[in-house]
């Protein structure tokens, strides 16, 4: 069994993401989302270490744009993302975002 690394609960959700890496620009959906991190469901190929640029489509048509660093990349299917370098603001957004 392995051990949870989260410490944060991820929120089961469907979200248009646009997101940035150093393999270019591509369309995707978020999976699961917390004010720690998130999955991106993607075939995009991406690095563990490499940090993303995320522009998340919120339910009100906003963007939420946000930094993270792939934790886990499994090909054809997705990755992990973590939010080290969250302001005030994005951790408010996501705050409101989750609950």
């Amino acid at each position: 069994m392995t051990e949870e690394r989260r410490s944060d609960e991820r929120v089961p959700l469907n979200l248009p993401v646009r997101w940035d890496g150093l393999s270019g620009t591509s369309e995707a959906r978020i999976d699961d989302l917390s004010l720690g991190g998130c999955f991106v469901n993607t075939g995009g190929r991406v690095d563990v270490g490499e940090l993303v640029g995320l522009e998340i489509q919120l339910p009100s048509g906003e963007p939420l744009l946000l930094r993270g660093e792939v934790t886990s990349y499994q090909a054809g299917i997705g990755f992990g993302v973590v939010f080290p370098f969250l302001t005030g603001e994005e951790e408010q957004a996501l705050r409101e975002l989750v609950t």
